[in-house]
């Protein structure tokens, strides 16, 4: 009986000639080379990623504090001209946020006005200032706190072109519950 030329033994060394080895060998490190060429720009990619994500987040954080402060501010006439409560209720909550409360800056202001229909229109809040403070032709009387915070975002690396410590505002507006 007779073998065939094509049994699977002689199909398999024939597949295994030398000019095939050496080409496999000569390229057997060439991802690693790859690998080791883009490593130090995946690693800032995913650094800088990491750094907007922090941006990001204490930008949430310091809008947070700011309408704590508002949210302060809105309960009354008398509490929306307590600048020292307004700070502490945005310290307040910065820091049960694991931040460092003395890095936050806080300010306020009052506001006041006629609403008519939707559209408030300006006025002066004292009545030494404006005589008819507190009445309106048409529509109502609303006074508005106002709270803006400011933080400070420190980069973990100096980026080319991008300042290492970036101030970061924000400011919360309310109308103040009239009682």
């Amino acid at each position: 009986m007779e073998t065939s030329a094509t049994t699977p033994a002689r199909m398999a060394t024939s597949s295994r000639s030398p000019r095939r080895c050496g080409i496999l060998r000569s390229q057997s490190g060439q991802s690693l080379i790859e690998v080791a060429l883009l490593l130090p720009l995946l690693l800032t990619l995913l650094l800088g990623t990491v750094d907007l994500g922090r941006y990001a987040y204490a930008g949430i954080l310091i809008g947070n504090a700011a309408r704590a402060g508002t949210a302060y501010g809105a309960q009354s006439l008398t509490l929306s001209v307590n600048t020292a409560g307004i700070q502490t209720a945005a310290d307040n909550d910065y820091q049960n946020n694991g931040q460092n409360a003395s890095t936050l800056t806080v300010s306020s202001s009052v506001s006041c006005g006629c609403d008519s229909g939707g559209t408030v229109t300006s006025a002066a809040c004292s009545t030494v200032t404006n005589p008819s403070a507190g009445t309106c032709g048409s529509g109502h009387w609303v006074v508005m706190v106002s709270v803006t915070a400011t933080g400070t975002f420190s980069a973990l690396f100096n980026y080319p072109g991008i300042p290492k410590s970036i101030n970061i505002s924000r400011t919360s507006t309310m109308r103040v519950a009239q009682q």
